[in-house]
């Protein structure tokens, strides 16, 4: 059976990527996030590239790895809230940002995995994200156009997949991993889980048309944000 899974992360993804490239990852904050793809993309030492991700994570984890070794030159994200290197580089002129609503960031890379080149959308109407865009009327409502997004490269994190390449992810990390694999020219997936045979088709979440390589995740999941409560007594 030919297989998609690969053992060296880091080559694979040497081998493939480039100054200059757009990157899309999946995950949430660092919810479902591919730690070990994005620790390979570090090590290759690629600048200059466009990160696509809800966000860029939290100081020292996840992508803010990446914004920490001067990577990154511009993010397409719906916001900058829990990292604050991140913040400082866009206050800085550092790092060019376009914030991008969250639904119409979900939206442009299910339309880039699509093959649609572009959609008409009412968010964003009226403040900053309109600015330079077309805009025309439906049924008296305003809409800006929006394009999809094809990343060079996609990084997600599933938490089982098959040698073929199918993909199904487990609770919040099915948010950005399926919109993200559609949208790569090229894209890696790690997953906790690597069957020997093939998933049943009934469940999976991304077909393996749209996975090249797999590998095994390294096991990280970190927490963003810790709430816990005082134990009640009996």
């Amino acid at each position: 059976m030919a297989t998609k899974v690969v053992h060296d992360a880091d080559v694979t993804i040497q081998a493939a990527i480039r100054d200059g490239m757009i990157i899309a990852v999946g995950g949430f904050g660092l919810s479902g996030i591919p730690t070990r793809l994005i620790t390979a993309v570090r090590d290759s030492e690629a600048t200059n590239l466009t990160i696509v991700s809800n966000n860029m994570g939290v100081d020292g984890k996840g992508l803010g790895l990446l914004l920490e070794n001067k990577q990154v030159s511009k993010v397409l994200a719906s916001y900058v809230g829990e990292n604050k290197l991140f913040a400082q580089q866009f206050l800085s002129g550092e790092l060019e940002v376009e914030f991008v609503p969250q639904g119409t960031l979900a939206e442009r890379l299910r339309a880039g995995g699509a093959g649609i080149p572009a959609f008409y959308t009412p968010t964003g109407v009226g403040t900053p994200v309109a600015e330079g865009k077309e805009t025309k009327e439906f049924n008296g409502r305003p809409a800006i156009l929006e394009r999809g997004i094809v990343a060079d490269i996609s990084l997600v994190h599933a938490y089982e997949a098959d040698p073929e390449g199918n993909l199904r992810y487990r609770m919040t990390a099915r948010n950005f991993n399926p919109l993200a694999a559609a949208a790569g020219k090229v894209t890696f997936a790690q997953a906790e889980i690597i069957h020997e045979d093939y998933i049943d088709p009934s469940f999976v979440d991304t077909p393996g048309i749209f996975v090249q390589h797999v590998v095994a995740s390294d096991g990280v999941k970190d927490i963003e944000q810790r709430t816990v409560r005082p134990r009640q007594e009996a």
